[in-house]
């Protein structure tokens, strides 16, 4: 239950502006693997790319080294491998179980299967007293955790996390690293995470990356990336000397 990622030579142009300047990345199998850099280097845009959201105009990206199908059923299942959690979550109206549930209920899955993956899925994030909570009524932090939950219930082989928790509070901010952390460890699946935070990747990613003005500047080991990078940007960027 994991995924490699592979990205080749991907450019991605929005307007006049090209946003992905040839990115090449190897994302390995059961890793958790960061990106990092000021804002508009185009690290929202790769994850949007890795999930179908926006097609690149050159390149590829290889899933377990096999380009997306174009037969719709196998790019379906492909799809169904892959969640994605975004800064600013959009819930649905109805319960918090509705909210987690809703992607089984389209798979098929109904009765007491529905409703044990729904508990787990809650308990990961430490939601289960609210199960039967409005989702509208839920605080910035709890909605973000209910996303979270959201995405892990199908059982995702690559978690894709886009400053998924930009302004929250530090108790929240500790629930859902745990929560990936958790995730990770008990299914071993590939996450790539966008962030700004740092101190955030430092803590969860086994690599990282930086990215600036759509290109990769570095990739190394978290360690290394943060104690003797090679590249001048990197030092001056993990020392705050560019704005985020």
């Amino acid at each position: 239950m994991t995924m490699a990622l592979d990205l080749a030579g991907v450019r991605k142009r929005y307007g006049d502006r090209d946003v992905l300047q040839g990115i090449g990345l190897n994302v390995e199998p059961g890793e958790v693997f960061a990106i990092v850099g000021p804002s508009g280097a185009g690290k929202t845009t790769i994850l949007r790319c890795v999930d179908f959201l926006a097609r690149p105009e050159a390149g590829s990206i290889r899933y377990d080294g096999r380009t997306a199908s174009r037969d719709l059923r196998e790019l379906l299942a492909l799809r169904r491998r892959i969640g994605m959690i975004d800064q600013n979550p959009l819930l649905f109206r109805g319960s918090v179980f509705y909210n987690v549930t809703y992607g089984l209920c389209a798979r098929g899955v109904e009765g007491p299967d529905l409703r044990v993956r729904g508990f787990r899925a809650l308990e990961a994030v430490g939601l289960l007293g609210l199960v039967d909570a409005r989702a509208s009524g839920l605080s910035a932090g709890e909605a973000q955790r209910v996303a979270f939950s959201r995405a892990i219930v199908s059982r995702p082989d690559l978690l894709l996390l886009d400053e998924f928790t930009a302004n929250l509070d530090p108790a929240n901010v500790n629930a859902l690293e745990a929560a990936v952390r958790g995730y990770n460890r008990e299914t071993g699946a590939t996450v790539v995470l966008v962030t700004h935070n740092l101190f955030q990747a430092k803590r969860l990613a086994r690599r990282v990356a930086l990215l600036m003005d759509g290109e990769i500047v570095e990739t190394a080991p978290t360690e290394k990336f943060f104690e003797s990078p090679r590249d001048p940007r990197t030092k001056a960027f993990v020392r705050g000397e560019f704005a985020y």
